[in-house]
């Protein structure tokens, strides 16, 4: 099932919201994507939600961008800040890179965000999102969503 920020937004609006949250403090953020031989490469990188979609830009032929051209499975990891805080929790995505080769849809994208030219331009579909988080000091919790199913919470002590 393939399902876009907007549509996951509307299927679990609480988490969506902490989840851009989450995102929003910082610039750069974690990608992992598949190598040739299938080992993970671990690249930085900046992420934008925009218009229901939440959107990578990167440099032209960069590493990443040829991974995903290769195999569009990746996992996007939110930057977890300073110290050991984590305000929010750990929260990361996983899905598919679908490039964006549409100019009316990149020029759209171009006037929103500027970025250098030229540039790889990816949405996302996502299979799964999930948050960890400490409550009360004494539980780990995991709010996990996956496509075509509701958010499941999960507490361990």
């Amino acid at each position: 099932m393939n399902t876009n920020w907007g549509a996951f937004s509307t299927a679990a609006p609480d988490l969506a919201k902490t989840v851009e949250e989450r995102f929003a403090p910082y610039t750069h953020h974690v990608l992992a994507t598949l190598r040739k031989d299938g080992s993970p490469r671990t690249t930085g990188l900046e992420v934008r939600f925009l218009g229901g979609e939440l959107w990578l830009g990167m440099m032209p032929d960069s590493l990443k961008a040829l991974d995903l051209r290769r195999d569009p499975r990746f996992a996007l990891q939110a930057n977890p800040g300073p110290g050991t805080g984590m305000g929010g929790g750990d929260v990361r995505i996983g899905g598919r890179a679908v490039e964006v080769e549409d100019e009316e849809t990149r020029r759209g994208y171009t006037e929103e965000v500027e970025p250098p030219e030229p540039f790889h331009l990816f949405r996302t579909e996502l299979t799964e999102v999930v948050r960890t988080y400490v409550e009360d000091e004494t539980y780990l919790v995991l709010q996990v969503w996956r496509s075509g199913e509701p958010v499941r919470t999960l507490k361990r002590t």
